[in-house]
């Protein structure tokens, strides 16, 4: 029975990490990409969405639904380790690897998007000619 509890506090501890993972992952999200109030709202909704489901799915198939007390310890042991130890390394590489390819893929979608604005603009001029010929 012990040793099931430690496999448990485990993998719950395990969870934890996981969810401080994915608690980066929107912040790196934030720093790296400036948006709106709005969308910073869905995002925090969404991360709680998305902890949710994997604190529930988690108990639910290591544990058959039991929430004991070593589950929520081990979840916010889990998320301590992990935000004291390798977040800031974790936020720091992401956040230039996410920075670095939005920075590639931002002169492809500038000349994108001036193409579609000469088109949509070219278009504009002949459907003005031709209600003016009308």
């Amino acid at each position: 029975m012990a040793q099931n509890q430690a496999y448990l506090f485990l993998v719950f501890s395990l969870t934890g990490v996981i969810i401080g993972i994915l608690f980066d992952f929107f912040r790196i999200l934030r720093i790296s990409i400036k948006t709106p109030n709005i969308i910073t709202y869905i995002q925090d909704i969404l991360f709680w969405i998305l902890t949710g489901i994997i604190v529930l799915y988690s108990i639910w198939y290591f544990n058959n639904g039991e929430l004991r007390i070593f589950v929520l310890l081990g979840l916010i042991l889990g998320v301590l380790i992990y935000i004291t130890t390798l977040s800031s390394i974790i936020v720091k590489i992401f956040t230039k690897v996410l920075v670095f390819f939005i920075n590639i893929f931002k002169v492809p979608f500038k000349i994108l998007h001036n193409l579609i604005n000469k088109i949509i603009t070219i278009h504009k001029t002949i459907s003005f000619i031709n209600y003016k010929i009308k």
